[in-house]
């Protein structure tokens, strides 16, 4: 599968393709993300019943890597990603004005700034950092209903890449 393909990339960079399956109403929005060859890669376990949104995203061996927590009482949508040591990953802000597209913008302590382009509509995004698409997410190369492709460029941290995408999807399907 090729997600990026006609967009003038190096045909010979590699890169990292995921599949993950929109959040459906259940109790607690819990759900698998496959790697390319349908694998079970990461788990996404959300916690229902709480006061604010909160996923945990863990490992085959059900080691926490990533918690997602919303962030209350903001102006616009926020949520941090903390590691297992409960260190400060990212932070993912919903952009205040967004005239046709939708923005984000994710804050890594101590590393560069993302930026998330794209259509909450379609969930088509493109993740940017320093300038430089980094990362696609899309419904377009799955035909089955609500599950969308992630595509990162090889040299990405693909965990965080995959947090960040889980709580995009969270924060865009409230």
């Amino acid at each position: 599968m090729r997600l990026f393909s006609g967009r003038g990339d190096n045909e010979k960079e590699k890169r990292h393709i995921y599949r993950m399956h929109e959040k459906l109403v259940s109790i607690g929005d819990d759900y698998w993300i496959e790697n390319e060859a349908g694998e079970r890669a990461f788990y996404v376990d959300g916690k229902a019943l709480r006061i604010r949104d909160t996923l945990i995203f863990r490992d085959l061996m059900g080691n926490e890597i990533y918690k997602i927590t919303e962030k209350l009482l903001r102006i616009r949508d926020t949520m941090d990603i903390k590691r297992a040591d409960d260190g400060l990953a990212a932070t993912v802000k919903k952009a205040l004005v967004t005239i046709l597209r939708d923005r984000w913008k994710v804050e890594i302590p101590n590393g560069s700034d993302m930026e998330i382009r794209g259509n909450v509509l379609d969930h088509e995004y493109e993740i940017y950092s320093e300038g430089r698409k980094i990362a696609e997410i899309s419904k377009k190369w799955f035909h089955i209903r609500d599950t969308y492709g992630i595509e990162i460029k090889h040299g990405q941290d693909d965990v965080l890449i995959l947090a960040i995408a889980a709580a995009l999807d969270q924060m865009s399907h409230d």
